[in-house]
């Protein structure tokens, strides 16, 4: 069997980072190649002039032209942070994560290991651990994207009604480019979510979740003009 592979979720084309997606490789891999691809970096080596903000490790940050960051956030590095983005006070911004062009981090965000795509929004009071946020994502008020199991055991996702070992103990969610996860949302460990699928609020997502599905509380309908089969309710992945 396949596995999903970056293609179906995101178009990486224009994305500065698109190596850290091998041909046919899963779409989770990136993540295992964060930090070596972080580790090869050229960070340049010029001061951060940025009042009230903590950098661990400044030499290996590197900031876009354009991006603003408000006093109190915290980042770790090593991390790459693109240009024209807006890092709002409070935020945590963890090792080992890279933030496209145009990216929001809001405040009291949390943002570890992780790859933000294009004008990604991680919007206030948000956690993304060990997750992939495609180009035009946005994640309301107080999302939470959990990256670890109870049982701390590997991390399995759904494709094609077939579990499908990741190799990661350690694996959030991936979400395909122009979805939107509504406030208060929880996105399970390895839940996968195709593009432009809209998630009402104070829903738990688990699973696959098809691309142009609208989710809410109680089921997942797909809404696609081809007119698929209504998926299975939440909870029975």
């Amino acid at each position: 069997m396949e596995h999903p592979t970056a293609e179906i979720f995101f178009n990486v084309r224009k994305f500065a980072h698109a190596g850290l997606w091998k041909p046919k490789a899963p779409v989770w891999s990136a993540l295992r190649e964060l930090e070596p691809y972080l580790k090869a970096f050229r960070f340049e080596k010029k001061a951060l002039k940025f009042t009230g903000v903590h950098f661990e490790q400044p030499n290996l940050i590197s900031i876009g032209a354009g991006t603003i960051i408000e006093p109190g956030v915290l980042i770790q590095g090593p991390c790459v942070i693109g240009a024209n983005c807006i890092i709002r006070q409070g935020a945590y911004i963890r090792a080992n994560t890279i933030l496209g062009d145009h990216v929001v981090v809001g405040h009291s965000a949390e943002i570890k290991g992780s790859i933000l795509l294009d004008r990604a929004a991680a919007t206030h009071f948000v956690y993304v651990g060990d997750s992939i946020v495609g180009n035009d994502v946005n994640l309301g008020a107080g999302v939470k994207c959990a990256n670890l199991r109870l049982d701390r055991r590997e991390v399995q996702v759904i494709w094609d009604d077939v579990r499908v070992k990741t190799g990661l103990q350690k694996l959030g969610a991936i979400l395909g480019d122009s979805t939107q996860i509504g406030c208060n949302s929880v996105l399970n460990p390895g839940t996968l979510v195709g593009k432009n699928t809209a998630c009402h609020p104070l829903v738990t997502l688990s699973g696959t979740i098809a691309a142009g599905s609208m989710v809410s509380s109680d089921r997942v309908m797909h809404v696609e003009s081809q007119g698929k089969r209504l998926l299975e309710k939440m909870g029975r992945h």
